[in-house]
Order: structure tokens, then sequence, then C-alpha cells
């Protein structure tokens, strides 16, 4: 009985959760209806609500706003939003360093994550999965009394590797692994539960890091 407990969990599992994170991500978008005057929802206008409206809302008001943000208006007008943000004091600091997240994950020419590596953390002789995100700036390194070369590397956190710490370390005790950056957040997100086969000819000695 067990055994085929184990079985319908593992095959119910996926699909609950699944679901799960759909309807959630779908009721937040649906919220944006409700931004509406009461009148123009529809609710209003055809007596009923109609669930995944927000999405469709959401997916419009971006695509919109990307082709107004492509012409010389739309530029002249972002430039002015960002003037008026720039003039506040914490609201100021908050939209830059997201704007400047988002450039980085999402445009054409940005990468977030340059490859996978190996870190020992958080103590000797500890490893994890890391992603090396560029160079720190000579002031930081400076600071660190550290005469080789260092770089900057995200450690995220299983299972959600939204949230993690940024670490300098010298580049000489990172082990590069051979495996892509999709490959390396499934292990991570996986709770190590699946494991890539390069992983295996990557991985660091007892003696790696002395």
């Amino acid at each position: 009985m067990r055994r085929y407990f184990v079985t319908g969990l593992l095959v119910w599992l996926p699909i609950v959760v699944t679901f799960a994170v759909l309807a959630w991500i779908v009721g937040t978008l649906d919220a944006l209806i409700d931004w509406l005057p009461e009148r123009w929802r529809p609710e209003a206008l055809l007596g009923y609500r109609i669930p995944g409206l927000g999405v469709l809302v959401a997916v419009g008001l971006v695509l919109s706003t990307g082709i107004v943000a492509a012409n010389v208006l739309g530029q002249r007008l972002i430039e002015l939003w960002e003037a008026l943000i720039q003039r506040i004091p914490i609201v100021k600091s908050l939209y830059s360093s997201v704007k400047q997240v988002s450039e980085t994950l999402f445009s054409e020419g940005g990468q977030a994550f340059r490859t996978a590596v190996l870190v020992e953390y958080p103590r000797r002789g500890a490893w994890t999965v890391a992603f090396v995100t560029g160079e720190p700036p000579a002031p930081l390194i400076g600071g660190t009394g550290v005469a080789e070369p260092m770089i900057a590397v995200y450690v995220p956190t299983t299972p959600n590797p939204t949230s993690g710490f940024l670490l300098l370390v010298p580049e000489s005790e990172v082990v590069p692994l051979e495996l892509g950056i999709d490959e390396a957040l499934k292990y991570v997100i996986s709770l190590g539960t699946i494991t890539p086969t390069a992983m295996s000819s990557s991985a660091p000695s007892p003696d790696a890091g002395n």
C-alpha cells in the first residue's frame, strides 16, 4: 500500500503544484481588471466575470507599451518619466536597481549568468553551485585585500533560486562546470535529485581549493 501511495503521489504532486502555480499567476493578473472603473468591468457589461481575461489584458498592455516605447515619442515619454522618478529619493534607487537587473535579464545583449561554477560555501570543504555574474569593481576588490583576480558569483538558495547570496571570490578558487545554465538551475531547484551527467566529470577533487 505504501508503494502504491508513493507512486500515486509522484503522479499527482507535479500536476497539482503546476496548476496551483498557474492558478496563482492567472488570479494575480486577473486582479488587473479591478483597476478598471466598475462600469467597464466584464461583470458589469456581460453579467459575469471572465477567468483569464486579466492575462490577455496584461499581455496587451506589455505589447502596447513596447510598441510605444520603440518610437521616438515613446522614448521621450520614458525619459520624462525617469527624470521624474530620479527626483524621488528612495524610489529612484529602487527603480534604477530593478531597471538594471531587468535589462540584464531580458535585453538581447544581456546575460545574467555567464557560466555555472562550484564554490566552497558556506565553509571550506562544502561545495555549492553558483553562477558567475561578472567582475567586481576595483573599489570592492581593493577593500578585500586580495591581490589575485576576483569574480562575482551568485549562490542561489534551494528550491527557490530567485533568492541567494552575492559573493566576491578569488578566481582561482572557482571550479568551472561543464553544464549549461539551465541544467545547473534545474539541479538547484530539484534539491539535487536531478543530476546532470556532465557534473560528475567536473566534480572537484578533495584537495581542490587548498
